[in-house]
This record gives C-alpha cells, sequence and structure tokens, in this order.
C-alpha cells in the first residue's frame, strides 16, 4: 500500500477548501496553499499543480476574480477574490459537505 504524507482530497473539495480560503480574504496562490497547510495543522497540503488549474476553474466559473499586486517579499503575484457568488457557492458546497461526512460517518458506525 502507498503511504501517503496527507490524505486525497475527495472530489469538489478543493474548490471549497479555496473558497473557504477566501473568504478570509484576497490572498495570492503560495498564501492560499500555505493557509490550508497550516489551518489543517499539516494533515492537508495543495500541490500547484492542483491549486491554480483549479484557482482558473473557479475564475472562470465566476467564484473568484483576480488582480495583480505585489506579494510581502515583494514580488508580483496575482491576487484572488472571492465574488458574491463565490460566497453562495461556498455556502451551498460546505452544506452538501457536510451531509455527506454525516452520512459516511454513519454508515463507518453501522458497518
Amino acid at each position: 500500500m502507498e503511504n501517503r504524507s496527507t490524505p486525497e482530497l475527495l472530489p469538489g473539495t478543493l474548490f471549497m477548501l479555496i473558497l473557504r480560503t477566501l473568504s478570509a480574504g484576497p490572498m495570492h496562490g503560495y498564501a492560499i496553499a500555505k493557509r490550508v497547510k497550516e489551518a489543517s495543522r499539516d494533515g492537508l497540503s495543495i500541490e500547484d499543480g492542483s491549486l491554480y488549474p483549479a484557482l482558473n476553474r473557479l475564475l472562470v466559473k465566476g467564484w473568484v476574480k483576480a488582480e495583480w499586486g505585489i506579494s510581502e517579499n515583494n514580488r508580483k503575484a496575482r491576487f484572488y477574490t472571492l465574488t458574491p457568488e463565490g460566497r453562495k457557492q461556498l455556502k451551498a458546497e460546505a452544506e452538501e459537505f457536510e451531509k455527506m461526512v454525516r452520512a459516511i460517518q454513519l454508515v463507518m458506525r453501522t458497518a
């Protein structure tokens, strides 16, 4: 069996984690990944190869917007901001996720 340092995310949860992280305010990609890792106490890690394609899909869906700015280390970076549509989507996804987690917990207790 393969040994993983971090668990694989369930499908759809990456969008939810990014949207939740951006609900705290605008951030660039590296800061989003760092915040998720810190908030999960190093339990989750988002690789660049997953993060940036997800951010681009969120832009296309209109759930986030992006502007160029200067990061804390004085580098040009794209800062992402949650849109009102993104806030609605986060609420809907969080509710669906909670339902799924409860259903999985029920199965795990009875199986």
